[in-house]
């Protein structure tokens, strides 16, 4: 990967490999999952121990230490075999592609064939450095490796991908088994497969139609290709649901994303996280979306950034908004461009039409906020304080709240003032110096310039 981060932790549409193929056992209904860890183990752990701690109660995640890297039988035996019992996939974790379809999928396939082990393989136009499967009369004879493979073997398509199911009880007895004897003094899983014939055992190779679970990541090219694949196929399922993509190939959706039918999604449009867009939303090009919660009918202009808000029913946010963490826009409110919030219960029907910063506030309904206006949260004692103004305030252009300060309903705020102190219900407030207008002064400073 030449990069310092170790590989399986290389985001793929936004969850490290790790996480996502955890992620993806987690909904097969797997009982557990045992990572094995080699090359950068603290930092994987870090990662891992997190997520492990949030599922705990739909999935046991272990860890194990790989003390060496003596190859992939050596890894799995690191997992304290001897505990194991039941079904047992066996997983690498830098092939993110795999899907909980496939998952149930080779787990089905294995039982239906009451297999004691099975290696899942694909055919590939391009095999490239797979290892082949041989077959004799349909059945699997062996796993070679390309770089030990004759002329004749390399032109077989059918490859091992490297994903095995296996009985607990075969593991434990062929797995020790495996020997070192070969040029890189390593244990190979793949010797599992001829130990288990030469035991009578049954075992086949599992041939999917699906390519991708064969799609390892190797380098920061293949990284790509398979974030790009990630957001195809998330596009695909969106558009079979109902979801209006522009151009689904500069559309970029993480999985975890839900999307109602009827939206219309416009070019360059990110959306990441545990966001939920609600049906016949409008998000225009080049919007931002993390961790948010949109209601039916919203419509997101061109050029805005929201994280961790939610945004009501029929409002409008944009071009050029941001919200920040915190914020809840009520229903048919509008929040226009170039203003920003922070902390914000923006209420039904609002507006703030432009070129506006408003943090730790709590805003009415129907209120107007003036061009210019800001809440000034933060105090000389490095503390935040809150800024609260009723409904169908009228905010006039070019303010200041100097927080903590409330606003009754109903009251105005006249353009550029500079409110320090509470303005009860129906109040008119000015907070401005008095305008001076000094006689022909004007030329004396004209005549200095010249």
């Amino acid at each position: 990967m030449k990069s310092p981060l170790p590989k399986v932790l290389h985001p793929v549409a936004g969850q490290p490999m790790i996480v996502r193929i955890l992620t993806n056992c987690l909904s097969a209904e797997f009982e557990e999952a045992r990572v094995v860890l080699g090359h950068g183990s603290q930092l994987v752990q870090t990662v891992i121990e997190p997520f492990a701690s949030m599922v705990q109660k739909q999935i046991n995640i272990q860890i194990h230490q790989q003390k060496n890297q003596l190859g992939t039988a050596d890894a799995v035996k690191s997992a304290d075999i001897k505990t194991l019992e039941g079904d047992v996939v066996i997983l690498n974790g830098d092939h993110p592609l795999i899907s909980i379809v496939d998952l149930k999928n080779f787990i089905a396939d294995f039982r239906e064939q009451k297999l004691d082990l099975a290696v899942v393989s694909v055919e590939l136009n391009e095999p490239k450095e797979f290892g082949r499967i041989v077959r004799q009369a349909g059945k699997l004879k062996a796993i070679v490796e390309a770089k030990d493979a004759a002329a004749e073997t390399l032109k077989i398509k059918e490859v091992n991908t490297g994903i095995y199911v296996v009985k607990a009880d075969i593991l434990k007895k062929y797995l020790p088994q495996i020997k070192n004897e070969n040029s890189k003094g390593e244990f190979y899983l793949t010797d599992l497969i001829s130990l288990a014939i030469e035991g009578g055992k049954s075992v086949q190779a599992l041939l999917v139609s699906n390519t991708h679970v064969a799609h390892g990541v190797n380098n920061q090219e293949e990284l790509a290709e398979a974030t790009r694949l990630v957001y195809k196929a998330k596009n695909k399922q969106l558009m079979t649901n109902g979801v209006i993509l522009i151009d689904a190939a500069t559309t970029f959706i993480e999985d975890t994303v839900s999307i109602g039918a009827g939206s219309v999604i416009y070019p360059g449009v990110f959306i990441r996280g545990k966001t939920a867009v609600g049906p016949f939303c409008v998000l225009e090009p080049n919007v931002f979306i993390s961790d948010c919660i949109i209601e039916d009918g919203v419509q997101i202009k061109a050029g805005s950034y929201l994280e961790h808000s939610v945004i009501k029913s029929q409002a409008k946010i944009g071009p050029y908004a941001r919200l920040r963490p915190d914020t809840t826009i009520g229903k048919e409110a509008h929040v226009g461009n170039f203003v920003e919030m922070k902390k914000v219960n923006f209420g039904a029907k609002s507006k703030a039409g432009h070129l506006t910063y408003l943090g730790d506030a709590d805003i009415g309904e129907e209120v107007n906020i003036g061009c210019g206006t800001i809440t000034c949260n933060y105090a000389a004692d490095k503390k935040k304080y809150k800024t609260k103004i009723g409904d169908r305030v009228f905010v006039g252009s070019d303010s200041q709240f100097v927080a903590p300060v409330e606003v009754g309903s109903d009251a105005i705020i006249a353009s550029g003032s500079t409110i320090t102190k509470n303005v009860p219900s129906g109040d008119l407030a000015i907070a401005r110096s008095r305008q001076e207008n000094k006689t022909g002064l004007a030329s004396k400073f004209k005549k200095k310039e010249s």
